[in-house]
């Protein structure tokens, strides 16, 4: 957005006519008898605009006094934008303070860490106006065939969290991955695992218990004579071999949660055993040790079919 006191005003709102226009609209939407269900729909999503435009502009209202203050500094915005909640909203209203490409960079700067554990990096090569990001992977991690797919499936869910504006995600093939081709829809990622398969050395395994996870639980499961541990968040699943990252102990009874403060679809895992803390779509994350993650592995969902992809080194 444009910095507070300096973007375009929007037309001034009529609080009081909002109010009562918020008032009337529930007044008819919980009406008993009420036999026009379009008309019912189209009153309740109304009032959703309504009750949106008015925090929306309650928000911005809020940003311009502490502006006009002199108390909105760098620091301050900072502080805003790191608090995943505070983001989110100021990010649906077009109040952010950091443009699109300000927030994939600080994206992938929180991912690095994991990508270096894996021996690989990530370069933003450029954000279009479209909303194209294009990226450029870097390293490798050989002990693991399908480090490349895990690495991307980081990236895109740090992007997509960021950014969600994001339309999709290109990433300059290397060498080694010249046969996956260039582009990345953020849609298609999963489904061009199938397509392309996930490396050398590696296999599919059906997991059919799977497809009836719930939102917000978790399972273990084996596959291949390795152990798993499979949460969903949402409608998205994400699947890790069941050792704790700190205590090497499973990670059994550990359900997906929402932090405190964070915004919706956030999900950390807290192992039930030493209490470490990991962040679920940051491709399992230490939270509490910068060095520590869990081991993802990529999950392929086709219909009520699920598959999980195992290296030979960790299947074997």
């Amino acid at each position: 957005m444009a910095h507070p006191g300096t973007h375009e005003a929007h037309p001034p709102t009529d609080l009081r006519g909002t109010g009562e226009r918020i008032d009337a609209l529930i007044e008819a939407v919980s009406a008993p008898g009420q036999a026009n269900a379009h008309r019912a729909r189209e009153r309740a999503e109304e009032l959703v605009r309504v009750v949106t435009d008015l925090y929306g502009t309650g928000l911005e209202r809020l940003l311009e006094i502490v502006y006009d203050s002199g108390r909105l500094d760098d620091e301050l915005l900072g502080l805003l934008a790191a608090d995943d909640l505070v983001a989110s909203l100021l990010m649906v209203h077009g109040l952010h303070p950091y443009d699109v490409r300000t927030r994939v960079e600080q994206a992938l700067e929180s991912v690095r860490p994991y990508l270096g554990s894996h021996g690989g990096d990530v370069e933003l090569v450029e954000v279009t106006d479209g909303g194209v990001v294009r990226l450029r992977l870097l390293g490798s991690c050989e002990s693991c065939p399908s480090s490349s797919v895990t690495l991307e499936l980081a990236v895109r869910d740090a992007v997509e969290a960021a950014a969600p504006e994001v339309t999709s995600i290109e990433v300059d093939a290397s060498a080694e991955d010249e046969a996956h081709g260039p582009l990345i829809p953020v849609d298609a990622l999963r489904t061009r695992l199938d397509a392309q398969g996930v490396g050398a050395g590696t296999s599919w395994h059906t997991l059919p218990a799977l497809a009836g996870l719930t939102p917000g639980t978790a399972t273990t499961a084996t596959a291949g004579g390795t152990a798993l541990f499979v949460c969903k968040v949402g409608r998205d699943l994400f699947a890790f071999r069941d050792v704790c990252a700190r205590c090497a102990s499973s990670l059994d009874a550990a359900v997906p949660e929402r932090r405190l403060g964070g915004a919706v679809g956030d999900a950390v895992l807290t192992c039930p055993r030493c209490s470490a803390h990991y962040d679920v779509r940051r491709a399992g994350a230490c939270l509490d040790v910068a060095d520590l993650h869990l081991d993802p592995l990529p999950l392929l969902v086709d219909g009520a079919d699920v598959s999980v992809a195992l290296p030979a080194a960790v299947s074997a």
